[in-house]
């Protein structure tokens, strides 16, 4: 099983938090639960967009499997970072859907609240991501899914450096990549 090497990474703006089966497991509870062991404030809304219950159980479900050589496969938290006047805040959640396949394949997804949408963070989240993806040599794609109808999404993609490769896995679907060669440009 391939591992992970960081659990904590950092942005400009952002820290991120791989997280672990206690995390979620936390989640799941509630925001608060979370927000404890992130030591950061949740505001309403959490959890953003896709990163549903469904998509919290899956992770709980892969990181209980995989233990700890899976933590950093998955689901991993933005955290907007702690200034003099504000507190550390969670933003949104970004991962992958587990690690690399046998053609060397890793799948992206991303979200953020609504509130805090424009501001550049989804973009941020994403290509901090990718860079760790590519950290692990057996890594040699990095893919994403999305609809023609979701502009933000694919804009994020196009900011971090994915190309559309045509027709996604689901009917209605695009698939966006960044293969490990384009890095070497």
């Amino acid at each position: 099983m391939t591992t992970s090497k960081y659990t904590k990474l950092s942005t400009i703006r952002l820290d991120l938090v791989a997280a672990t089966f206690e995390h979620v497991c936390a989640e799941l509870i509630s925001a608060d639960h979370l927000a404890t062991m992130l030591n950061a404030k949740i505001e309403s809304g959490w959890p953003p967009g896709e990163y549903d219950r469904s998509a919290q159980e899956f992770f709980r479900d892969r990181l209980q499997q995989g233990g700890k050589a899976v933590i950093g496969w998955y689901s991993w938290y933005a955290i907007l970072r702690q200034s003099i006047y504000k507190c550390p805040l969670l933003v949104g959640a970004g991962g992958y859907f587990g690690p690399p396949d046998d053609r060397g394949e890793v799948e992206i997804g991303f979200s953020i609240l609504s509130a805090w949408k424009g501001r550049g963070y989804a973009t941020e989240l994403t290509s901090a991501l990718v860079d760790n993806a590519f950290v692990d040599l057996s890594v040699q794609k990095v893919i994403a899914h999305t609809t023609a109808q979701n502009i933000a999404s694919i804009n994020v993609l196009k900011k971090a450096g994915f190309v559309c490769a045509g027709d996604g896995a689901t009917p209605g679907s695009m698939r966006y990549e960044i293969p490990r060669a384009l890095l070497l440009c």
